[in-house]
């Protein structure tokens, strides 16, 4: 898959390059949860049929962040995140439009005739919901008109799941809930979190119990404070682990950024500066201040046992 980002005015030698027959799926895809995928692999089977390229459109960064408007707290499908699993879609290629302020003055004439058209777009594939232009004004039926006669545009309906529909905002909900179960549900793979592995307090080795201090390597969502039964994948291999994100009150009192702190359960050597994804599986607990350090170890034993549980039947 081949990734090409854009800004607004395009030059003459971007409007040569991406002038291409295409199908394009269009759409924020933050999550790139199963609503997400109905609409991309509706695209992809198009284009297939058709013999032409198969794209994506997205935006970075998001619109809400730069807006300053509406819930955003953080990505649950940062952008390379959202390379890796569109070119294991089958996407051929993935345009990234560069969100700004003046982008987003753009009126839905200009982006259909100044992009769509010229990039040769002969479908565009978007969900029930999709918006686009100045302020939100054009939608799938403004995108029809202004398309035609050069390209057709197919709307995918929304996706639910027990009658609830999918989005990701309901994902945030439930991560913010610590149901981690349910965004996996509706995300169609568990949530994961990819960083570095950065100097901590070294305190867990201390007690018997070290782990990496792992840094988000993006504005990720994050989910409830608590511990968390969790796969880490480093380097191709797979371990179980413990994760606590939260603030340590045992240990402190007034801080406010969590860290996201791995126990991996059958691993042993040095992580630091080595990247980690963490998937998660299960919520244990909330996080909890303990009146001693030997209550909190046992604890942490419980845990331990509590996760190895849960792993070996959740691969």
């Amino acid at each position: 898959m081949k990734t090409i980002n854009l800004s607004f005015p395009l030059t003459e030698e971007v409007r040569k390059e991406i002038a291409v027959p295409q199908v394009l799926a269009m759409g924020q895809f933050d999550g790139l949860h199963l609503g997400h995928v109905s609409v991309i692999e509706s695209a992809v089977k198009l284009s297939r049929e058709q013999g032409i390229q198969a794209a994506v459109l997205t935006f970075h960064p998001h619109p809400k962040e730069v807006m300053r408007k509406g819930d955003y707290q953080g990505y649950l499908t940062p952008l390379r995140d959202k390379e890796e699993i569109l070119e294991k879609m089958g996407i051929d290629v993935l345009y990234v439009i560069e969100f700004n302020e003046s982008f987003s003055s753009l009126l839905p004439e200009q982006f259909v005739t100044e992009f769509l058209i010229q990039s040769e777009v002969k479908v565009a594939v978007v969900g029930f919901d999709f918006r686009f232009g100045h302020k939100g004004a054009g939608d799938e039926n403004k995108l029809r008109e202004l398309g035609m006669p050069h390209m057709n545009v197919v709307t995918i309906p929304p996706l639910t799941l027990d009658g609830k529909k999918v989005s990701s905002t309901s994902i945030r909900s439930v991560l913010h809930e610590g149901d981690v179960k349910e965004a996996q549900r509706m995300l169609g793979r568990r949530y994961s979190l990819r960083g570095t592995v950065i100097d901590g307090e070294k305190r867990g080795r201390t007690i018997g119990f070290p782990t990496a201090n792992v840094e988000p390597s993006e504005s990720y969502v994050v989910p409830r404070k608590g511990v968390y039964a969790v796969w880490v994948m480093h380097r191709n291999q797979k371990f179980p682990g413990v994760m606590n994100i939260g603030v340590k009150p045992t240990f402190h009192k007034d801080r406010i950024k969590p860290s996201f702190e791995v126990h991996l359960l059958d691993y042993s050597g040095d992580l630091y500066g080595q990247e980690l994804t963490v998937e998660l599986v299960e919520f244990l607990r909330p996080e909890q201040r303990f009146p001693s350090i030997d209550e909190l170890i046992a604890q942490i034993q419980r845990d331990s046992e509590t996760a190895k549980q849960i792993l070996e039947n959740r691969s």
